[in-house]
């Protein structure tokens, strides 16, 4: 990992000439390069510019943002983006990747997608999970609750309108155009989850606390920092489980199914897969939605 994270570190010094040399804003009839972190962020920035932006996403479908280290062909194509629209509230990939990113294209311009977003904090209850209790971290999942992803499709909307100041009317009636279906998508959510108030989910993964908060769940994490819960600790989420009758453990295509299957085994339920990072994201968001009506 430090071998291939030092040939990764060479490269972008070798194309840094190159990056610092490119203008960021676009000649007339171009389309704006744009770069983001993962899948849900290319469709937001898709949905506002359409035709006038070609979108390039870091963390391909089915990778870990947790882990993942950027490809040469990546790291060439960040060279030539004029927009970078980072999520902004401390996904992984960012905190490790985006200074080396920025350096290697000091002009393209970065978008803050969480701007104005309260974010939650990462509470860790050690009777729960039998990990020791760890403060002061931010859950990046910003985008899982249809509200934030409003408010991030106004800052993406923002920064195009900024960097592209013809397109303005495009990308308004697009926003606009979109923001409505994200609405109608909380509505429908709210219609189909209303009574579920407080209850629990469990979720292998914890990428769901911004969706159950909007919504009145609650969301009961299997591991935590990418570490896997104690004996102690799964058993007492089977304890859990079988005290409130759960019959559903959630996990998710990018991370480990072992812990997850345990569980539902000793309760008698079943494993379904829910993914965070899909990037058709209103026809994802609905699928969980549906999924955690069924507690």
């Amino acid at each position: 990992m430090k071998f291939r994270s030092y040939i990764l570190l060479l490269l972008l010094l070798s194309v840094l000439s190159v990056g610092c040399k490119k203008v960021s804003e676009p000649s007339a009839g171009a389309r704006i390069n744009v770069m983001v972190s993962i899948e849900p962020m290319a469709t937001f920035v898709e949905a506002i510019g359409a035709e006038r932006v070609n979108v390039t996403v870091m963390v391909p479908r089915g990778a870990n943002p947790h882990t993942y280290e950027p490809k040469p062909s990546q790291l060439r194509a960040v060279s030539r983006a004029g927009l970078y629209a980072k999520v902004g509230s401390g996904v992984e990939f960012e905190l490790m990747w985006m200074d080396r990113i920025v350096k290697l294209n000091p002009k393209m311009r970065i978008v803050d997608s969480s701007a104005g977003i309260e974010l939650l904090r990462v509470e860790r209850d050690k009777e729960h999970d039998g990990h020791e209790s760890h403060e002061g971290r931010s859950d990046p999942h910003i985008w899982t609750s249809p509200v934030n992803a409003i408010k991030m499709v106004e800052n993406i909307y923002s920064g195009l309108v900024t960097l592209d100041p013809e397109g303005r009317e495009v990308y308004r009636a697009n926003k606009e155009a979109y923001v409505k279906k994200l609405k109608g998508l909380d509505g429908s959510i709210r219609a189909l989850l209303k009574g579920k108030e407080g209850t629990r989910v469990i979720v292998y993964h914890p990428a769901w606390a911004y969706f159950a908060s909007l919504y009145g769940l609650e969301e009961v994490s299997v591991e935590h920092d990418g570490k896997a819960p104690t004996p102690q600790g799964v058993a007492r989420l089977v304890k859990m489980a079988k005290e409130e009758r759960i019959r559903i453990v959630f996990t998710s295509p990018e991370f480990s199914m072992r812990a997850a299957e345990v569980i539902a085994r000793e309760i008698n339920g079943e494993v379904e897969r829910i993914s965070p990072l899909k990037r058709e994201y209103i026809e994802n968001i609905e699928r969980v939605a549906e999924a955690f009506s069924k507690l």
